[in-house]
């Protein structure tokens, strides 16, 4: 859907997704090096939600997901964080540790931050599939919608 909208926009870029559902930021990091095309010029990281459902402790998320902007710096790719929230059963504590992570890392590594992927979508019935957590079709149509113009600027920024 992102290549779709990127397409409407103009843009001609191939969009590889190498996300995978359930995966936590380690998983991420840990295949990053494979499933990251080398020639890569921009990335969009998303990761965190997974984390902040099994209750990991947010300083190893944090750790985590800065190697992985370490890692994208490091092969010049220009880069999107994009952020997570904290649900509310976790307490004010996790949540305050948890929502913390992308504002600093996003400032840390010099990133633009889209600040909650599932801006919109959360807690959103109708945008939702029955497990109530992960977006249905309409729900990733109102994420690209969202995340879209950040995406457009991160892709400017990769052409320069």
């Amino acid at each position: 859907m992102l290549a779709r909208a990127l397409k409407a926009k103009g843009w001609e870029v191939e969009v590889v997704n190498a996300g995978v559902s359930g995966d936590t930021a380690a998983d991420g990091l840990a295949r990053f090096d494979w499933s990251v095309p080398e020639d890569a010029n921009a990335i969009v990281v998303e990761f965190g939600a997974n984390d902040m459902l099994r209750g990991a402790d947010p300083a190893a998320t944090e750790v985590t997901l800065s190697h992985i902007l370490a890692k994208a710096h490091d092969a010049h790719m220009a880069t999107l964080l994009a952020g997570m929230v904290a649900a509310p059963n976790y307490g004010a504590d996790y949540k305050r540790r948890f929502d913390a992570i992308y504002p600093e890392l996003a400032e840390r590594y010099d990133v633009p931050l889209y600040p909650f992927f599932l801006e919109g979508v959360a807690g959103v019935r109708s945008l939702q599939l029955s497990d109530g957590l992960h977006p249905n079709r309409d729900g990733v149509e109102r994420i690209v919608e969202g995340i879209l113009p950040s995406v457009e600027a991160v892709l400017a920024q990769a052409k320069r």
